[in-house]
């Protein structure tokens, strides 16, 4: 079975943190065809580069300011202090750009990518543009940050977003699949890199350790069983099956973004629940959101 779980380190190439799906990755994963991710972190005065390729990117800031060069055009990235303090804003270059990212006092900044063929316009969303929705109710709330979803962003193939769990509720669940293209479903595969951090307020030491879960399993007869324990840095990628939870540990916020992207025709998130679990989508109704979201700065 393909290696699906990645600690931080375990997909490190150069000056990059994480190295997946991308074009010029230099570790490859069988089957891995339509997401990509990369993480730097820089230090300050320090930058990265991506060669022009036939992929779309979205350039993520996870902490810290960037300037993102697309074609020697340079566009400033205010950022946040964390991924826990809200939306960032973002900038899309569209496909055949050469990117240069530089920060002036370092930081950690993601790129998703995807395989793509059709020209979109390069464009900056702005924080304070990027739709911010609070998911499900009591301990499955979560906050989402929808920057590069269908109607967010005009793109080509991915769908890319956010999600920030508060310490010890559950998100992604109840468990889905996107792994077929049928009425009511579309086949993508799906990246999950996690962020970490001692909830605000609590009484941790200084040696608190962090963590998240995740889970994974088999919809129909291809073999995938994870469960991940997660921190900040690791990926999971999910190339079919039953996903979710991902589990906030008490005492623990989570983070992850998420990179979605497949073969379809059509670019949108249309999802199966599995049926043993969806039942609980009708108890959020009656249940109200937990009252530490939204997270913001």
């Amino acid at each position: 079975m393909a290696n699906w779980v990645y600690q931080l380190g375990d997909a490190r190439d150069g000056l990059w943190d994480v190295s997946l799906g991308t074009s010029d990755s230099a570790l490859t994963v069988d089957g891995w065809a339509h997401t990509g991710l990369k993480v730097a972190t820089l230090e300050a005065g320090a930058a990265v580069e991506l060669p022009s390729a036939a992929e779309e990117r979205i350039v993520i800031p996870l902490s810290g300011a960037f300037t993102v060069a697309v074609d020697g055009t340079e566009h400033q990235l205010a950022g946040r202090a964390s991924v826990f303090t809200g939306p960032s804003d973002v900038l899309y270059s569209g496909i055949n750009k050469a990117l240069a990212i530089s920060s002036a006092d370092g930081g950690r900044v993601a790129i998703a990518t995807a395989p793509a063929r059709n020209h979109y316009p390069t464009r900056l969303v702005a924080a304070a543009d990027i739709p911010v929705e609070l998911r499900g109710a009591g301990n499955c709330s979560r906050q989402v940050h929808n920057f590069g979803t269908p109607a967010a962003l005009e793109a080509d193939r991915f769908i890319v977003c956010e999600v920030i769990t508060p310490a010890g509720n559950w998100s992604s669940y109840p468990p889905h699949k996107h792994d077929e293209e049928k009425e009511g479903e579309t086949a993508l595969e799906e990246i999950y890199y996690f962020e970490t951090r001692t909830a605000a307020g609590s009484p941790a030491p200084a040696d608190a350790d962090a963590i998240g879960y995740q889970r994974v399993y088999a919809s129909d007869e291809r073999p995938i069983d994870v469960n991940a324990e997660v921190r900040t840095g690791d990926t999971v990628l999910v190339p079919y099956g039953w996903h979710g939870p991902a589990m906030a540990a008490p005492g623990y916020d989570l983070y992850y973004l998420n990179i979605m992207a497949g073969p379809g025709p059509v670019r949108e998130w249309l999802i199966s629940d599995d049926p043993h679990h969806g039942w609980v989508r009708q108890t959020w109704d009656s249940t109200a959101i937990d009252p530490r979201l939204p997270f913001s700065s």
